[in-house]
């Protein structure tokens, strides 16, 4: 059978019986477009949540207090940790590859300033703050480098606080209270926006050691170190195991470096993914099924044309063929078009919802293709197999 005539009977039988194989294809193409839709929006949200993560650079470690892992038995009082300190973060350093270490308090309290208040985040951190988050500072300067343990009472705003409090009137030296505590303004943040639910633009940031007094605590948070870059990253956790346990005599801290963080991340987002696809694939299930049946019923039709083509020659590999080729055809138009309704959708719902991070990755598109011709290859065999089959004698008697 030449090429030519293969692909006339093939085309000519999908024609014949267009709302057929325009049902059968439809099957198809709902699968593809809910493969790439929720593919589309769950590589999406992996890309945003890794960007909002890495924003703030990949060489930080976080340090804290307590170990993560399980010992043996209990050893009592000897099993305690010791906090972390600010004298910890002035250890820290000293490291030769620190090149900024953050000592941080976290809480909420009430600020205060031109009779209006409200109560929002207060970051305690130190002066190295704006390089370790990359973060800038809009106007004024951010908290100066003084006595860890007793710096002057200066505050810097977040740009959203700066505006609720101040107007469109400058902060810059102006009093404000925090907690009942007197501070000085002396600095505004450009804006950052949220970040993983955070909003660093509604924040108050003051000396770790005064957020420690306003919050009665004598510990930190964390303390987040930001090393060189180029730096082999288990050099710089065996640095700050080092220093720690030589200060709190035993290993007690818990050291994430931004990689570990970010791979934990990857491996969630990618399971998020992978599931998204798999109820998806559902659909494309059902429309390789739909495919099995429709082929099913095209060959107990046509028995006498396929009895007719063995009569004439055609061999059971060519008729094997020519009916794996319309179900690869259906597939690959049912494909082609859950490619532009599934594309469509992720975009529509995009501009519908543009806080609803979407992303098609090509290589995505061409995989979903294949696996629609997959199915449809896979669908086709055992309807294809019994037509070739079919006995010729049998199959012209047929009515």
């Amino acid at each position: 059978m030449r090429v030519r005539d293969f692909l006339n009977l093939t085309g000519t039988s999908l024609v014949a019986h267009r709302m057929r194989s325009f049902l059968t294809a439809l099957g198809i193409a709902v699968g593809i477009a809910a493969v790439v839709l929720l593919t589309s929006i769950g590589e999406g949200v992996h890309q945003f949540v890794l960007s909002e993560f890495t924003q703030f650079g990949t060489t930080l470690v976080s340090i804290d207090p307590g170990k993560t892992t399980t010992h043996g038995g209990s050893v009592g009082g000897f099993g305690t940790e010791r906090p972390l300190t600010i004298e910890d973060a002035e250890a820290l350093q000293r490291l030769p590859f620190a090149r900024a270490v953050v000592p941080l308090v976290q809480g909420n309290a009430e600020v205060e300033a031109n009779n209006r208040s409200r109560r929002t985040t207060v970051y305690g951190a130190g002066p190295a703050w704006p390089e370790a988050y990359r973060m800038q500072v809009k106007s004024g300067r951010f908290l100066p480098d003084d006595d860890p343990l007793a710096p002057r009472a200066y505050a810097v705003l977040g740009s959203k606080m700066r505006k609720e409090l101040f107007g469109d009137r400058s902060p810059l030296g102006q009093r404000i209270t925090i907690g009942g505590s007197r501070y000085r303004v002396i600095g505004v943040m450009e804006s950052k926006g949220n970040v993983l639910g955070f909003d660093l633009d509604d924040t108050v940031y003051i000396p770790a050691a005064r957020a420690q007094s306003l919050f009665n605590k004598d510990t930190l948070f964390r303390i987040d170190v930001m090393y060189a870059e180029g730096t082999p990253v288990d050099k710089v956790v065996d640095g700050i195991s080092a220093v720690l346990e030589a200060r709190h005599g035993r290993d007690d801290v818990t050291i994430t470096t931004q990689q570990q963080m970010l791979d934990v991340l990857g491996s969630v987002l990618d399971v998020l993914t992978f599931a998204v696809a798999a109820i998806g694939g559902i659909s494309l299930l059902v429309g390789g099924i739909g495919i099995v049946t429709i082929m099913t019923i095209a060959i107990n039709e046509r028995t006498n044309e396929i009895g007719l083509l063995r009569a004439l020659g055609a061999k059971q590999s060519q008729v094997l063929s020519l009916f794996l080729g319309e179900a690869i055809v259906l597939a690959a138009v049912g494909g082609l078009g859950g490619l532009v309704l599934g594309v469509g959708i992720s975009q529509l719902l995009h501009l519908a919802l543009p806080a609803l991070p979407v992303h098609t990755p090509a290589l995505y598109v061409i995989l979903a293709e294949v696996i629609a011709v997959v199915i449809g290859l896979a669908a086709g065999v055992l309807p294809a197999r019994r037509a070739a089959m079919l006995d010729p004698v049998e199959a012209l008697r047929s009515e």
